[in-house]
């Protein structure tokens, strides 16, 4: 797989775009701006991603730039998400790597659909049919905690229906998860991870917020939320195996700041494009509108960081999907699932495109580039006071 800068930059022009490189030339990671396709590195203006997130004057000193590492190209000229400058990493550091879950009315339903397989993909047609009998519309446009919703769950607990699903998907309450480990998420153009004992799969094309300690959402990035459908669906209580395993969350390719021209409320509007390919001819390409979300970006942001839960070096979220493939593969009535050597591409015109190729997470790179090793190599090359 290679891929050049106009693969992964945004279409539309103009955004400030910020991210993080390994630099062969610098000898770790940097903070960096792209702007016309050069990489400007911004580590004399802070070591880290979080802590560039955390001043006052983010824009004004992103937009003064710094040294130039080299072209964009330079990142990605050798394929496999590697170049003669170095690679693209995920556009974060120190973060706590968080998701929200059930935030469309259409993926609250594969849950619910998981969660009654018990895990076993061949039984999921015939429960989505008896669902979408049992629901019909009366979940279209229903916002969460209000008091439709209350009336909704006690007509659904009152026919048997209800779902720990149903309660964060409709209630006042929202699901936020822990994702992955702070430095262990891939960035564009890096393989992602599927975990070997699981046999029902899929990614999940998401926006990811950029939220500082203070709470401010400073931008947005695209994100992959490897999803374990068999494993979640045969207990709730194994979301962590399901979830955090090596290589198992991409973002990026860059995070893109809030500025006049793009706004937190912007990304409500947002749609996001998911294309699968496969080495068996398998291609597969829909889309994510987030203006089907059900919970809105910001109330996410104020129920993951707030008076009773902080993060000091910030947090990414992934704010959900409403994408669940369905499409057989492999047999009729078997759903999705990934094989090895499929190329996902999550895109939005206003974000760029995040490409990843999918391999057991076993045989990707292992994870070893951790908090310690940060700190040591950034003080290595003097950039800790």
């Amino acid at each position: 797989m290679k891929l050049n800068a106009k693969d992964i930059l945004p279409e539309a022009q103009g955004g400030l775009l910020v991210g993080r490189v390994w630099s062969q030339a610098l000898g770790g990671p940097c903070p960096v701006v792209v702007r016309e396709g050069e990489v400007l590195d911004l580590s004399a203006v802070s070591a880290t991603m979080s802590g560039l997130l955390e001043r006052d004057d983010l824009l004004e000193v992103v937009r003064a730039g710094g040294p130039a590492l080299g072209p964009l190209d330079g990142f990605l000229d050798l394929g496999q998400g590697t170049g003669s400058l170095g690679r693209l990493l995920a556009p974060c550091d120190l973060q706590a790597i968080k998701a929200a879950g059930v935030t469309f009315a259409g993926s609250m339903i594969e849950r619910v659909i998981e969660e009654r397989a018990k895990g076993d993909p061949a039984l999921a047609e015939a429960i989505r049919a008896e669902l979408a009998e049992l629901l019909g519309g009366n979940l279209r446009g229903l916002v969460p905690g209000s008091e439709k919703a209350a009336a909704v769950k006690a007509h659904l607990q009152k026919a048997g229906l209800w779902s720990q699903y149903l309660e964060v998907g409709i209630g006042p309450d929202a699901e936020i998860f822990t994702k992955a480990q702070p430095m262990s998420a891939v960035g564009c153009g890096a393989q992602i991870g599927v975990h070997s004992g699981s046999h029902w799969n899929n990614p999940e094309p998401e926006v990811v917020l950029a939220i500082n300690a203070r709470g401010k959402v400073c931008g947005a990035a695209l994100g992959n939320d490897v999803n374990l459908r068999d494993f979640e669906g045969r207990s709730a209580l194994l979301l962590g195996k399901a979830k955090d395993n090596n290589a198992a969350a991409a973002i990026g390719p860059f995070i893109r700041l809030f500025d006049a021209d793009f706004t937190l409320e912007d990304v409500s509007t947002l749609r996001v494009g998911l294309e699968i390919t496969g080495k068996d001819g398998f291609a597969l390409a829909d889309h994510s509108d987030m203006a089907q979300i059900s919970r809105q970006p910001a109330d996410l942001a104020g129920q993951l960081l707030n008076p009773n839960h902080q993060y000091p070096d910030g947090a990414m979220l992934y704010l959900g999907t409403m994408f669940a493939p369905t499409k057989d593969r492999g047999g009729k009535g078997l759903g999705f699932t990934h094989k090895s050597g499929d190329v996902v591409t999550v895109s939005s015109p206003q974000l760029g495109r995040l490409v990843n190729e999918v391999q057991p997470c076993h045989e990707v790179a292992p994870w070893s580039f951790g908090t310690r090793a940060l700190m040591a190599n950034l003080a290595a090359r003097g950039l800790l006071a």
